[in-house]
């Protein structure tokens, strides 16, 4: 483990309006690492994983106080362009959210508005790569230009990681990935976040406190807006330094 880590959150503070959802949270998360974001529904977890490539931005009313820093680097920074960020900090959603294209052109839609190859057979070979590195290749290869949409929830999933990784991104930040999918689904994402690892700093909200121990090496327990703790994912689950997220992992609330 790096001393300094990929992501580091300083004192955030997230205003929807009037009501503040994040109070001073400060969170460090480490490279080639998954980070879990555990915690009730409402408690800030997806609010706080937005802060992370700014799409917080794109809500009305939305006001971000403090820092993020992403290789030592504030993205608050005017001097920060969006886009860019968007590109280093990949996003995959709650229900997969293919774009109503063909598989291939799915996966090229990055590299190609970034302009990431020069040709068609570097395109086709980032596109390959990418299924490749999402598990899905195998499964999809005789069939590229035929619609994602018409894959299964769990292949859409997995192509909609494809599709992130295409850019090359340094973090992937995952909403509840799984949730909408069926338990051999879920297995498969599983198993590629533990792959993905290797190469991506990973954060993950997760429901699942199965998931979270599964999955990940660092967990973060969020309640009504603040960390509450933060350790190693052993460490949480199995000696938690406080009663209130020993309550909430042995289901006594949430």
């Amino acid at each position: 483990m790096t001393e300094n880590p990929k992501i580091q959150a300083q004192g955030v503070n997230v205003f929807y309006g009037s009501k503040q959802a994040l109070f001073e949270v400060s969170l460090a998360m480490h490279e080639r690492s998954v980070t879990a974001l555990i915690g009730p529904s409402g408690c800030g977890k997806s609010t706080f994983l937005r802060c992370i490539n700014r799409m917080n931005d794109m809500i009305v009313g939305c006001k971000v106080q403090g820092e993020i820093a992403i290789d030592g680097v504030n993205i608050y920074d005017a001097a920060v362009d969006e886009v860019s960020l968007r590109a280093r900090v990949g996003m995959v959603f709650q229900k997969p959210n293919p774009f109503p294209k063909s598989i291939y052109d799915n996966v090229a839609y990055g590299p190609r508005i970034h302009g990431l190859a020069t040709s068609k057979a570097e395109l086709d070979a980032i596109v390959e790569s990418s299924l490749r590195r999402a598990a899905l290749f195998d499964e999809v290869k005789d069939r590229l230009h035929e619609s994602g949409t018409g894959l299964s929830g769990g292949q859409q999933q997995r192509l909609c990681i494809a599709r992130t990784i295409a850019v090359n991104p340094d973090v992937i930040l995952m909403d509840e990935p799984c949730s909408a999918l069926d338990p051999i689904a879920s297995a498969k994402v599983e198993e590629l976040i533990a792959d993905l690892r290797q190469q991506y700093t990973i954060v993950i909200v997760t429901h699942s406190m199965q998931q979270a121990q599964r999955v990940s090496q660092h967990t973060a327990f969020f309640h009504l807006g603040h960390i509450v703790e933060f350790g190693t994912t052993e460490q949480i689950f199995t000696r938690p330094a406080l009663q209130q997220t020993q309550d909430y992992i042995s289901g006594r609330y949430g």
